[in-house]
This record gives C-alpha cells, structure tokens and sequence, in this order.
C-alpha cells in the first residue's frame, strides 16, 4: 500500500480499560523474550493465528506499546492495523481495499467508512467461532 493511500476507519474495539498501553508499559523494561504470560495479559492467547511462531512483539512496537510495528519497522497506529494485517493475508487485504471483504459504509460518491481487521476477528484468535447448521426449510406440503 502506499504511504499516502489512507482509509476512514472508526476507533480500533479496544478491551475498556486497556488503552494506551503506554499506561502500564511506562513503567516496565522491554523484555523481547518469549515466553508464556503468566501476570499481565493472560486472557489472551494466540490460538489459530501460527501460535507456535508468533509472539506479541511480531506485532506490538517494543519501546512504544500505543503503536504496531510492520516487518520493516515502521511504527503505526491502531487505526492502521489493516496494513499490518495485509502482510501475512495479503489477498484478504487486496479484497478489503476493494469492498470484497469486510465492510464498509458511505456512498458511491462520498467518503467511505472501512471497518478494521479486528472489528470482525479478534487479532488473537482470529478464526470465527464454528456456525451450526439450520435445518433446511420444510416444503410447503409438508406445513401443517
């Protein structure tokens, strides 16, 4: 994506009371380690999302919690989580900046609202929750 390419998203579906980060990570060194969280953060867990690679920093700027960081180490924010998304999915991304996947409100004309990755997948665990099936309709004759 280009650097100058931006879209209108509303606010990233924080968890209340967890953001910025920076509140709590002020006070804290960095530790890159990996390793299990067993204090802060154990709610989350990395599940269906390459767990056995993937480890917060991949995502989550080490020295400033309130931004992402891409591959190439560039910081952003929040509201620009699609970017780092679009790395690893990057067809689910070209089909998100074209209205194929996801959603996304306004007119043909006017300004467009693009929901966040995260607005739908939970960044953790980002797999839906298994749907169970509907009974098929009865047909007609059989409505008593």
């Amino acid at each position: 994506m280009e650097s100058d390419e931006s879209y209108m998203v509303p606010p990233p579906p924080f968890t209340e009371g967890i953001f910025p980060c920076s509140e709590c990570h002020k006070e804290m060194r960095p530790n890159p380690k990996r390793r299990e969280l067993k204090e802060e953060h154990t709610n989350i867990q990395l599940k269906n999302h390459a767990e056995k690679e993937r480890w917060c920093l991949d995502c989550h700027d080490m020295n400033n919690r309130d931004k992402l960081r891409l591959v190439s180490g560039e910081q952003i924010d929040f509201t620009e989580s699609y970017r780092l998304c679009g790395q690893c999915h990057g067809d689910k991304y070209r089909d998100w900046k074209t209205g194929i996947h996801g959603k996304r409100t306004g007119q043909w004309n006017g300004k467009k609202q693009y929901l966040l990755c995260a607005h739908c997948h939970n960044p953790h665990n980002p797999r839906f929750k298994e749907l169970q099936p509907k009974p098929p309709p009865m047909r007609p004759e059989n409505i008593r």
